[in-house]
């Protein structure tokens, strides 16, 4: 397993829907270990294959507590299926946003299907922080970030900040 590099907004590749996979095998699932190595690395709680510059359905979770045993959740082309009309609000971040965080509202709970690491087809309900992770992720495969939810002025400010973000971390010192 190896850690890829996870893309920060501003990025034009984290705004592209990504693409259906056609199979599951050995070369996903080494994307797949990639990217959950990398997700408990920066830490997070989810990540999407966009964030690391692969614009391919698939995310990996887990939700587990630290002092929890890990508990990683494989979803290839995960599509949402239900939606309930409950909404809940949680604070939200964003690897590919560090430092930000807003509180967002999506609905209390969802239902999706997906292929799992061994490339079998499952459904799933989901509710509370897994149901947001879940929607979160899958609204990255779609080339949606949590700023989106957010007014034009909040949004605005925080890409600014990143910019200003990026600027320093390319900058050469020689």
């Amino acid at each position: 397993m190896s850690r890829r590099n996870i893309l920060i907004e501003p990025d034009p590749i984290l705004r592209k829907k990504s693409d259906i996979l056609e199979k599951v095998d050995d070369e996903l699932r080494i994307l797949l270990d990639d990217m959950l190595e990398t997700m408990y690395a920066a830490p997070g709680i989810g990540l999407a294959a966009v964030q690391i510059g692969i614009l391919k359905r698939i995310i990996v979770i887990d939700i587990s507590k630290e002092e929890e045993k890990k508990k990683p959740i494989f979803l290839i082309n995960p599509e949402i299926i239900f939606r309930s009309k409950d909404t809940s609000i949680y604070e939200e971040g964003c690897l590919s946003l560090p430092g930000h965080f807003a509180e967002i509202e999506r609905p209390a709970e969802c239902q999706i299907k997906y292929i799992d690491y061994d490339g079998k087809k499952k459904e799933m309900k989901a509710d509370g922080l897994l149901a947001t992770c879940i929607q979160h992720e899958i609204d990255h495969l779609n080339g949606i970030l949590f700023i989106d939810y957010l007014s034009k002025l909040k949004k605005d400010m925080i890409v600014k900040k990143l910019v200003k973000h990026k600027k320093k971390l390319n900058k050469v010192v020689l």
